[in-house]
């Protein structure tokens, strides 16, 4: 399998080196050069495996000749035994149509840990065969660094610089970050958002020198290996509901667009999706493309729902080279507008085609605790606010009553207990291991918004 960058200016790599490379030199996101596709037949074969052995079989297309068969699964088998739920994401029923895939069972309690505990395993697997070490690199909305942090921990092959947007994460995920002790972990916040943070890393990555000098390599899913990781679990949903043989929808809390393109790449390797509502929080920006086809970033706006609190997607850029026809040239020319006067536009043609997979809702504040209040009251299941966005925006997206829709429970209701507490009245535990979170000593620094600053800093420690 080779990869190639979406702005098309990039050398074509294999895949260790693009788990290694994270970001194009070009800018660009690598994506497969083609998609590995799966007959009905062969889905149906797999219906049933473990969630273990179906990873192995969806990814090892991706891998290719890179990895032995015997030793992926083992590292997919470690990867997967420390949650906290043999199906590692099970489904929990809602009503006569609708469901929750539970995404939170991994050690830090979000999504995110599907994927980067098998990231962080192939990291080392490639490393110890180069015997060479990485500094990793990430910005994080919330879970993105908890989960990092606990993959890549005392690992000897990684340096860690984790950058969060200072007083723009809950309490819960701030403390999963920095009060982990390990001598490879640097924790930053940034006197900014989101979008300040992830333009600070894709700066440092643009710096060819320091990139070269510092041997930079991404955590946050402008790596493909973070996507690749993630295409298992719509796999594992939809064969559970009944698929290949019934199409399905996935409703999917929405910000840096990583989750939703690996519902894509699941179609796109020949799972039958229905629809996959992306649902946003008031930072609405991919709502209002898939309704104008103009992307125009706006400020962003807190909400209770920080990790969907993003105006510049990194990943849109993957689906926007599918629409584009696999044009880099045309990417390149969109992604400068972007840079140079805010905000780009697509064709007629491009907007069609996304909207043909593709349907947007924009959930607000009132919505989300109305959601959060109700699905309780009608379910007895405690939702944190991200997951209540996806649920109120599968409710609203018209999906047809003979479709399953799975809505994407992407967090433990606990690591937002105040949202939950002000809906509900009700207070979510946090699992035994942390209960005395709050009471364990905090260690990070405090940055400006400046990449030399930044760069000085990572200099300084590696």
């Amino acid at each position: 399998m080779r990869y190639v960058s979406t702005r098309g200016r990039a050398p074509a790599l294999e895949f260790e080196d693009v788990l290694l490379t994270g970001l194009a030199v070009d800018g660009g996101l690598y994506v497969p050069e083609s998609w590995p596709r799966l007959s009905a037949a062969e889905l149906s074969r797999l219906a049933g495996a473990p969630y273990a052995e179906l990873a192995v079989r969806l990814i090892g297309p991706y891998v290719g000749a890179a990895i032995a068969e015997g030793a992926l699964a083992d590292m997919v088998a470690e990867a997967y035994a420390g949650f906290d739920h043999r199906a590692v994401a099970p489904l929990r029923q809602l009503d006569g149509s609708r469901w929750l895939l539970e995404l939170f069972h991994g050690p830090t309690l979000a999504f995110k840990d599907c994927a980067l505990q098998l990231v962080a395993r192939l990291f080392d697997h490639f490393l110890a065969r180069r015997g060479d070490r990485v500094t990793v690199i990430g910005a994080t909305s919330g879970d993105t660094g908890s989960a990092a942090i606990e993959a890549c921990r005392d690992r000897d092959s990684m340096m860690l610089f984790i950058f969060h947007p200072e007083g723009r994460v809950s309490e819960v995920q701030r403390r999963q970050m920095t009060t982990v002790v390990a001598a490879n972990v640097h924790n930053v916040a940034i006197q900014g958002n989101f979008d300040d943070c992830q333009t600070l890393v894709k700066g440092l990555f643009a710096d060819a020198a320091f990139r070269a000098a510092t041997r930079l390599a991404a955590v946050n899913s402008i790596n493909w290996a973070r996507v690749m990781a993630q295409v298992v679990y719509y796999v594992y949903a939809a064969l559970a509901l009944g698929g290949p043989a019934r199409a399905v929808a996935f409703a999917v809390p929405t910000g840096n667009f990583g989750n939703a393109y690996a519902g894509f790449a699941a179609q796109r390797m020949g799972l039958p999706v229905r629809q996959l509502v992306v649902a946003t929080n008031r930072n609405d920006v991919l709502a209002r493309f898939f309704a104008e086809g103009t992307y125009r970033p706006e400020p962003v706006v807190p909400s209770m729902s920080p990790s969907m609190d993003i105006q510049r997607a990194s990943n849109f850029e993957r689906l926007l080279f599918e629409l584009t026809g696999r044009d880099g040239d045309e990417v390149a020319a969109l992604m400068a507008s972007l840079d140079q006067s805010g905000a780009f536009t697509t064709t007629s043609a491009a907007l069609t085609e996304a909207r043909a997979l593709f349907t947007t809702r924009c959930i607000d504040e009132a919505e989300t605790m109305a959601t959060i209040a109700r699905t309780h009251a009608e379910t007895g299941t405690l939702v944190d606010p991200h997951t209540a966005v996806g649920i109120a925006a599968g409710s609203a997206a018209g999906v047809a009553a003979e479709t399953p829709l799975v809505c994407l429970a992407t967090a433990h209701p606990a690591k937002f207990p105040e949202a939950v507490v002000r809906a509900t009245g009700l207070k979510p535990s946090l699992p035994a291991q942390f209960a005395d979170l709050f009471e364990r000593e905090e260690r990070y620094d405090v940055l400006t918004n400046d990449l030399e600053e930044v760069k000085a800093y990572v200099r300084e420690r590696i």
